[in-house]
């Protein structure tokens, strides 16, 4: 479980084929605090550590996480965001994230509002019940609040921290995302379409 609060920045080292997965190697400050075994969220898809290597580590990502998030389109000297999980007893900062990428959406507009940024995002309308106004998304790992919601488009504001310290500020037009939408809402959604059918 993690809450959405990006710890760092990682660098991708290298990323080899094996199969249907790829074995990804990400360079990062904690590196040395990790362990094998230990999840790790990276742009918000949670995955396992299997080696350690100085200050590099790696993860596999198998073929249902490529199909599904944005990793299949990383490439050496990417930057993603990455995040450890959660400690029991710690502050929630965010909000309850599992590290489950629900689906991928697609930046169309980057604003500068003298001071923050306003991202523009759209995504598959069958999440449309699970997207509210001042809702909670995680989008590549990152807890923001959600503003100006349709069917098809939703909105963040993005603060200086967050635009230096993710991958935000790399962030462009028609660039993929990865998005997980509150797990609150999928349980409220899912109890309503079984009490209804």
């Amino acid at each position: 479980m993690f809450t959405g609060i990006v710890e760092e920045l990682g660098a991708i080292e290298s990323i080899v084929k094996n199969g249907s997965n790829l074995d990804i190697v990400i360079k990062c400050p904690f590196t040395s605090e990790l362990q094998i075994d230990q999840s790790v969220s990276h742009n918000g898809v949670c995955l396992t550590v299997t080696k350690i290597e100085g200050e590099s580590y790696q993860v596999t990502a198998v073929d249902e996480t490529l199909t599904k998030t944005n990793l299949n389109k990383i490439s050496v000297g990417d930057k993603v965001n990455l995040e450890r999980c959660m400690k029991l007893g710690a502050r929630l900062d965010g909000h309850i994230v599992q590290g489950h990428v629900d689906t991928v959406g697609s930046c169309v507009s980057v604003e500068d509002v003298d001071g923050s940024w306003n991202y523009k995002f759209s995504y598959p309308q069958e999440y449309a019940g699970l997207v509210i106004d001042k809702g909670s998304i995680c989008i590549n790992g990152t807890s923001l609040t959600v503003i100006n919601p349709d069917n098809e488009h939703f909105s963040v504001t993005i603060i200086p921290y967050t635009y230096e310290h993710t991958n935000f500020h790399i962030l462009k037009v028609g660039d993929l995302v990865n998005l997980e939408f509150d797990i609150l809402g999928k349980y409220i959604l899912r109890n309503l379409k079984l009490n209804s059918a």
